[in-house]
């Protein structure tokens, strides 16, 4: 004879299985299935559109800017990235200013100074 046990768990049907019928509505009965709660949902903060002076602050990624600059920085790749392209240009043929250039603007990437080509600063990490 075989017995269903739908909402048993797996690790309880063997028991079960060796227990007589009378017994297996009592088991049904008693066996209390928690869930674990879900983590609470963490809202983000929304990206600043402004800075601390009330200046307008550039969609562009800080992140992405530096790591740009970083290994990309002498072909002013950085520059083409945040839409100075007269600049990435230049850089590009004078191979970051033979690397001079290319260091000077991952600092100021770093720092925060960097502006993109509408003149707004790059202060978003993500």
């Amino acid at each position: 004879m075989s017995v269903v046990l739908p909402e048993l768990p797996h690790f309880l049907y063997h028991a079960v299985m060796s227990m007589n019928n009378e017994n297996v509505e009592e088991v049904r009965e008693s066996v209390v299935i928690e869930t674990p709660a879900a983590p609470p949902v963490v809202q983000m903060p929304p990206k600043p559109t402004v800075d601390e002076f009330g200046n307008p602050v550039s969609p562009k990624s800080r992140l992405a800017a530096a790591l740009l600059a970083w290994f990309l920085g002498v072909l002013g790749i950085h520059r083409f990235y945040v839409g100075k392209v007269g600049t990435g240009i230049l850089m590009l043929i004078t191979l970051g200013g033979l690397g001079i250039w290319a260091l000077i603007d991952f600092i100021v990437i770093l720092v925060g100074s960097f502006k993109d080509k509408e003149g707004r600063r790059l202060i978003n990490w993500s």
